[in-house]
């Protein structure tokens, strides 16, 4: 069983920056195909962003030019750099491990439990 657990977020002004960190258990972290999700209540979880095995990026287009997804695999975990932050990136935000589908990325059931971020204006 893969064990994830999200660190980094809290609040921030609208302009400012965080990183979040994805710690994950699995040895195999190396193979994981990795991603952010974030969700606000009352709304259905939302991609963020991705990163292959070999360090192929995916984004959103809300969050494109402004977050960077990356992995460290000797450290067994994925960050999420956010600059610019806006109100609108407020929601908790999951780190995921998935798989590719064509250009489609899907997700396992293998979620963490969480980190709020919010964006004050």
């Amino acid at each position: 069983q893969v064990r994830l657990v999200e660190s980094g977020g809290g609040l921030v002004q609208s302009g400012g920056s965080l990183r979040l960190s994805c710690e994950c258990s699995g040895t195999t972290f190396k193979l994981y195909v990795m991603a952010w999700y974030r969700q606000v209540p009352g709304k259905e979880r939302e991609f963020v962003a991705a990163i292959t095995s070999d360090g192929g990026e995916d984004y959103a287009d809300s969050v494109a030019g402004r977050f960077t997804i990356s992995r460290d695999n000797d450290k067994y975990t994925m960050y999420l750099q956010m600059t610019n932050l806006q109100p609108d990136d407020t929601a908790v935000y999951y780190c995921n491990v998935g798989y590719y589908s064509g250009m489609d990325y899907k997700p396992h059931n293998h979620w963490g439990q969480g980190t709020q971020v919010t964006v004050s204006s």
